[in-house]
């Protein structure tokens, strides 16, 4: 049996049962590369004039082709656009056994069940090989961000929003206290996920608890696909709020108080210093037993031989003054 049009036989194929299909799951990161594998259990060598292999995907239940190869015919043309440059067959590898597919640059609509199917003319178009690969795909979030609020709202509530962009799939978004590490109940929290332009997942997350004099929370976003949480800590864990009604904080009042105490003490050092001084140059300045107004001695004139103690050297005796100790 002889199929002279490649459209005919991928009609074909597009009716058949993948009947006891092995089946395999394969993860891959988003931009990255992967290998689908569809290997013949025995060892043989095939020659590829005798082999029609075809990969396809099932999407709404209508067949999608992403590559094939048909012996003696080109396969360039008819592979749906999305595969076009980024699915690849080995020829050197199908020659002994090795149908995997090669795909580029991995998408989010990548996430499929691909199917391979190999078939040999020689044998009227027996099926040989039927392997399915469920393809999951994955992106890494980015590390949660996380905003303290300034100040309770009007209902005397406060609000931490959480962002995390460019992940896949879905996460799982939860928050936790961070003084015990428990998790908050779910009622508390209203998150938010989109897709952007990208194909990939954007989510925020607001969590609204009552007023407490300090809070510390963490965001946690979880991606079950790579078994991974991360968690961003709210950016201040000590974080203290104003009291609902007062402008200013508790800690404001605590310094204000605290700035008025060093005032005073700062005017009370300078006073002892300047009545410290004053007493030092008081006391260099009149010698220790004489009177604070201890007037200076003066100059007199005496005569030589009168009473009183003299100087037979000079005309001049200095005379403390009888006041004087």
């Amino acid at each position: 049996m002889r199929l002279r049009s490649p459209g005919l036989l991928l009609l074909l194929l597009g009716v058949l049962q993948a009947a006891d299909a092995r089946e395999q799951e394969v993860r891959a990161l988003v931009g990255s590369d992967v290998q689908l594998s569809c290997v013949f259990p025995e060892s043989t060598t095939f020659d590829l004039d005798d082999l029609y292999v075809y990969w396809q995907i099932s999407a709404v239940g209508h067949p999608t082709t992403v590559t094939y190869y048909l012996s003696g015919n080109s396969s360039a043309g008819l592979e749906d656009n999305r595969y076009r440059d980024r699915a690849w067959l080995s020829p050197d590898s199908m020659r002994h056994g090795d149908f995997s597919l090669r795909l580029y640059n991995i998408t989010p609509l990548d996430e499929q069940k691909f199917n391979c199917l190999v078939f040999r003319k020689s044998l009227q178009l027996q099926k040989i090989l039927d392997v399915v690969v469920t393809l999951h795909v994955a992106a890494n979030y980015s590390v949660p961000v996380v905003l303290a609020p300034r100040g309770p709202s009007e209902d005397a509530e406060l609000t931490f929003t959480c962002t995390s962009v460019n992940g896949y799939p879905k996460p799982i978004v939860y928050w936790i206290n961070k003084t015990d590490n428990s998790v908050l109940p779910e009622g508390l929290q209203n998150s938010t996920v989109v897709l952007n332009a990208r194909g990939l997942y954007d989510v925020v997350s607001v969590l609204r608890i009552g007023w407490t004099p300090s809070a510390s929370v963490g965001c946690c976003i979880g991606n079950v696909l790579l078994r991974q949480n991360l968690t961003g800590l709210c950016q201040t864990e000590t974080f203290t709020t104003p009291e609902p009604g007062n402008t200013g904080s508790h800690t404001d009042v605590r310094r204000r108080e605290h700035g008025a105490v060093l005032s005073t003490l700062a005017v009370l050092g300078v006073v002892v210093a300047v009545a410290v001084a004053t007493g030092w140059v008081c006391r260099s300045r009149c010698p220790r037993g004489f009177p604070t107004r201890c007037p200076a001695a003066k100059p007199e004139r005496t005569i030589p031989g009168a009473s009183g103690c003299e100087d037979q050297g000079a005309g001049v005796h200095l005379t403390a003054p009888t006041n004087c100790v």
